[in-house]
């Protein structure tokens, strides 16, 4: 078992008027290689999911076990050698002030201790050049160019490119298409199956679009009032539509079925947006 979530609980406001429960005693396990999407509405959640398991928050009880080391409490800073992560937002992954070779040469150093040798060494750029080649987007002759220069689905490629560069124990990407426009987004699932799969990592993918939970993925988990409520596997995903999945999700009690998410069922390029707010 490469990732064991058991009992996890987080609250927000503990105490106050304003508390809410996010996570309610969750379990979740992952094989190693196994690529799972999750999904659910508002306060679901699925964000908090993900923040606990990369130290961004601290659960107020369970257990967080990854590749048999208990990482419950350990600090962010502590996991990073363990976890990649993209963002939703593709400016978050990245520096913009500084070159895409200098932002792959910071991706390289993850989890180790970084002294005060140069930054990017001349035997480095041919790989890094040879990576970014596999994009497709002819980063490869802009090495030196400042990353705030790129567009967003060049940000968000360099950034998947940078979440892997060292083999992650565990990969979490957290909406990292909801910002593109369907095109990039495609492109960008792409080149997230290609990663995931060279590399047999293994992920969890928070998306809006239940067209790619459909398609992505060894399972597929659905989530509600911070618990799963549904979990898929593949042959069992394989046979559904998203109006299947819609009426599974109305089934499971939540109210954040949308004119917006019926709409998708008849438009696969739509995005379906679920609020953030959790």
């Amino acid at each position: 078992m490469m990732l064991s979530v058991e009992g996890l609980v987080k609250f927000f406001g503990r105490g106050t008027v304003n508390e809410v429960q996010a996570l309610s005693g969750l379990n979740l396990a992952l094989d190693e290689g196994e690529f799972v999407s999750i999904i659910g509405g508002n306060g679901a959640g699925k964000s908090t999911l993900m923040a606990c398991l990369s130290g961004a928050h601290l659960p107020e009880a369970g257990r967080i076990v990854l590749a048999g080391r208990d990482i419950t409490f350990q600090p962010e800073y502590k996991r990073a050698g363990l976890i990649g992560r993209v963002f939703q937002d593709p400016l978050s992954g990245t520096c913009a002030s500084m070159t895409i070779e200098e932002n792959l040469s910071l991706a390289a150093l993850r989890g180790r201790r970084r002294g005060l040798a140069q930054g990017v060494r001349k035997q480095d750029r041919a790989g890094y050049r040879d990576l970014l080649a596999t994009l497709d987007l002819g980063l490869e002759n802009r090495l030196t160019d400042q990353v705030g220069l790129l567009s967003g689905g060049q940000r968000q490629s360099l950034t998947l490119l940078m979440a892997t560069l060292v083999r992650p124990t565990l990969l979490l990407l957290d909406e990292h298409t909801a910002a593109l426009d369907p095109k990039t987004a495609r492109l960008t699932m792409n080149l997230t199956q290609e990663l995931v799969e060279k590399s047999r990592l293994t992920t969890l993918m928070i998306t809006h679009n239940m067209h790619q939970a459909l398609t992505y993925g060894h399972r597929l988990i659905m989530m509600d009032r911070g618990r799963i409520i549904l979990d898929l596997g593949e042959t069992e995903k394989a046979n559904l539509t998203v109006p299947d999945l819609l009426e599974k999700f109305s089934r499971g009690g939540s109210d954040s079925v949308t004119d917006r998410l019926v709409l998708a069922c008849t438009n696969p390029g739509i995005d379906i947006k679920w609020s953030s707010g959790e």
